[in-house]
């Protein structure tokens, strides 16, 4: 069974375009979970070009946080900013990809993520 985590990353690099980075280069690294269960997912985005994988670099962009975090965003109850100034998700790199990566996100009108 999936969780809703890689059922998420799963269906960005299924949509292999995203209209709103149409104006973004960059990469974004994800590491998702607690301990030894943290799951790496690399997205990289040549003008709205959206890849995935599991590869295991760095990005321009790292961003950390907890699977309930990351969970709430996917749910669209939770915001990647909000989340980030309270001090859910920490980041470091390239913050102005943070700010975008807001943009993968679906929020309510797409989930699905939230039965993994």
């Amino acid at each position: 069974m999936s969780t809703a985590t890689e059922t998420f990353f799963a269906e960005l690099g299924r949509r292999g375009h995203e209209p709103l980075l149409r104006r973004v280069t960059g990469s974004i690294r994800f590491d998702i979970g607690e301990g030894r269960a943290v799951q790496r997912w690399l997205v990289d985005i040549d003008h709205g070009d959206v890849a995935v994988s599991k590869r295991a670099r760095g990005g321009d962009c790292t961003v950390r946080t907890d699977t309930a975090t990351f969970d709430s965003i996917l749910q669209g109850s939770d915001n990647t900013m909000a989340a980030y100034l309270r001090g859910a998700i920490g980041a470091e790199g390239d913050p102005e990809l943070l700010m975008l990566s807001q943009r993968l996100f679906a929020g309510p009108e797409r989930t699905g993520y939230d039965h993994g």
